[in-house]
């Protein structure tokens, strides 16, 4: 992953709303979760999730599908996957075993 990209990601991510947002969706798992759920969820207005849901979006971070009258957001695993990787990639000079004691 490029660093522009995971600089793009974590800056999505640095904003309690909108980490939580996303840390909900993680839960969720795969069937992911509709905007209105996850307001309720989460006690934040819809408008206002609509805006931290677009910026997560807009990050990768999360992907929305329509689904009849419903959206459905999930976490974008994928791109989850490779920021972590890029922050571990060279975790404690690239020793795995070292680092599980980390």
């Amino acid at each position: 992953m490029q660093e522009a990209k995971v600089v793009e990601s974590l800056a999505a991510l640095a904003q309690a709303q909108r980490l939580r947002a996303f840390r909900a969706l993680v839960v969720a798992g795969p069937g992911g979760l509709t905007p209105s759920v996850l307001a309720g969820m989460l006690r934040i207005a819809p408008n206002a999730l609509s805006f931290h849901l677009k910026a997560l979006a807009h990050a990768k971070l999360v992907t929305v599908e329509q689904d009849g009258r419903n959206l459905i957001y999930r976490a974008n695993f994928k791109t989850m996957n490779s920021v972590l990787g890029y922050l571990t990639e060279h975790c404690c000079e690239g020793s795995a075993s070292t680092c599980r004691t980390c």
